[in-house]
């Protein structure tokens, strides 16, 4: 499966369902360049997963938005919730370990985190 192309107009589209995982990276980078074989290795071994990478020399809002202050950087997405954020590249093995970490996910229990740590935010 090939990697998507994400930019401001179709990022929050693509992040809203299933898995996605993005990598912010850039063409200059030697780390992120070493990374895309990894990435685009690891799309074709997880179909059911969306893979999406962010250029941040053409995207510089988004990387701005995320706070990403080195690259590679890689996002997990479930369900429009943001699960991991971890700069630096990582070999096929422990991407591979990580996807099968965030599909094993309780979701519920996620999202029972998530409001609670809004509700804690809200009583500050």
């Amino acid at each position: 499966m090939a990697t998507k192309a994400l930019t401001q107009s179709n990022f929050e589209e693509t992040v809203k369902s299933g898995i996605v995982l993005v990598d912010f990276w850039a063409p200059w980078c030697g780390p992120c360049r070493v990374f895309g074989p990894v990435f685009e290795k690891s799309s074709e071994a997880n179909p059911d997963v969306v893979f999406a990478k962010v250029n941040t020399e053409e995207q510089p809002g988004l990387g701005a938005a995320f706070r990403v202050q080195a690259i590679p950087t890689l996002m997990a997405f479930r369900d429009g919730i943001l699960i991991l954020q971890q700069a630096g590249a990582l070999p096929g093995n422990a991407l591979q370990k990580l996807i099968n970490q965030i599909k094993a996910l309780d979701m519920l229990e996620v999202r029972a985190e998530v409001e609670g740590q809004a509700k804690e935010s809200e009583a500050r």
